[in-house]
């Protein structure tokens, strides 16, 4: 019987994404090469635990959910987090950003400055831009002053990015024409913090790292994976978690997020035995009231 894997996540480093696995295995992905794997027969989902430590009930989760804990593993994953406002003593500097997703998506957050643009690429963003460095709760400020005075949200559903990345602008500079107006509109803002340096525009564009450029349109995506499914692919681009891959059924779209909390095998081919789903189509503003 082939050795069974668990999935930690995956990761974006300079080279492009990285699978990573329980046990610190890491598989570099680059376009070409082959995604293939099944799920053990008769297995379950089960809770990953948090910060560390297994799930003291070894909890099932959800097959559909982005989120691979369980809501008690969840809540202490979030606990003295950055994302859930409870570390507000981090001396680490860190950076304000905008994030531009597709046309009329652009939001804004904040992250350390020592990982570099790791966040925008795990988040999925086709373009970003540095708005300016300093303390956590400077950079939190920032952030607030933002959302209030220009309304700039700080989170965009995943699945409108997801749709978003069917019809992009053609080129580096289109796709930069919204950060560049609201930086600049930010810029003018009445209230920063002292403590926080603000940063000229200089757009940072993923497209090419991210492989859209070249690669075909998805016509689905993996909507769970099943005991005793299989997903077996040629990845032709990523974004985000998601993975982009040619298929028997055309090209995918694979959230890993899907994968942690199984127990995963070998699998060979181009084949596809889970559900799949049609992709979102993204809501187009109404010309007309009938």
């Amino acid at each position: 019987m082939a050795q069974a894997w668990r999935c930690a996540g995956l990761s974006w480093t300079a080279g492009g994404p990285v699978l990573i696995w329980d046990g610190g295995r890491r598989s570099a992905l680059t376009w070409g090469k082959t995604v293939a794997f099944g799920v053990t027969e008769g297995g379950a989902r089960t809770c990953v635990g948090a910060r560390g430590n297994t799930c003291p009930s070894a909890a099932r989760v959800s097959a559909r959910s982005t989120g691979p804990r369980c809501e008690e593993c969840a809540r202490l994953d979030r606990a003295h987090s950055v994302a859930a406002d409870t570390l507000a003593d981090d001396p680490r500097p860190y950076r304000v950003y905008l994030a531009w997703f597709g046309p009329g998506m652009t939001k804004v957050g904040i992250t350390a400055e020592r990982r570099g643009p790791a966040r925008l690429l795990e988040q999925g963003a086709i373009c970003f831009s540095w708005l300016g460095t300093g303390p956590l709760m400077a950079a939190r400020r920032t952030e607030e002053l933002l959302r209030a005075a220009l309304r700039v949200p700080d989170r965009i559903p995943y699945a409108a990015k997801r749709a978003a990345r069917a019809a992009l602008p053609a080129t580096a500079e289109e796709r930069a024409a919204e950060i560049a107006g609201l930086h600049a509109r930010a810029l003018a803002l009445t209230g920063w913090p002292e403590s926080l340096d603000p940063a000229p525009c200089r757009p940072v564009d993923h497209v090419e790292a991210f492989g859209l450029a070249q690669a075909p349109a998805p016509v689905g995506a993996v909507g769970e994976l099943t005991a005793g499914g299989t997903v077996s692919g040629e990845l032709v681009a990523a974004a985000g978690p998601d993975l982009h891959l040619a298929t028997d059924r055309g090209v995918l779209v694979l959230d890993t997020r899907l994968l942690s909390g199984w127990e995963l095998v070998p699998a060979g081919g181009r084949g596809v035995e889970v559900p799949v789903r049609a992709l979102k189509e993204r809501p187009t503003a109404q010309d007309g009231l009938f």
